[in-house]
């Protein structure tokens, strides 16, 4: 799998020092949700944004492939 552009969306506000790890990704907090956005480079690291997350404790609400931008292969 090649970088894909992903929506991972977490019930509750995400840490600031969480925030600061997962620099590669956006971070928009709706109500009741954080939503990080960003291109994830290949699938062991999907996985292991997820195990992070699950790590702490934290409840994954949808995990979402957005579709390519036009300036990605």
């Amino acid at each position: 799998m090649l970088a894909q552009p992903f929506e991972v969306h977490v019930r509750g506000q995400l840490p600031p020092e969480l925030l600061e790890e997962l620099d590669f990704l956006s971070a928009d907090v709706v109500p009741a949700q954080t939503v990080l956005t960003g291109v994830v480079p290949d699938q062991a690291a999907l996985f292991g944004l997820l195990t992070r997350l699950q790590g702490l404790g934290l409840e994954l609400v949808e995990v979402r492939r957005l579709p390519a931008s036009p300036a990605q292969p």
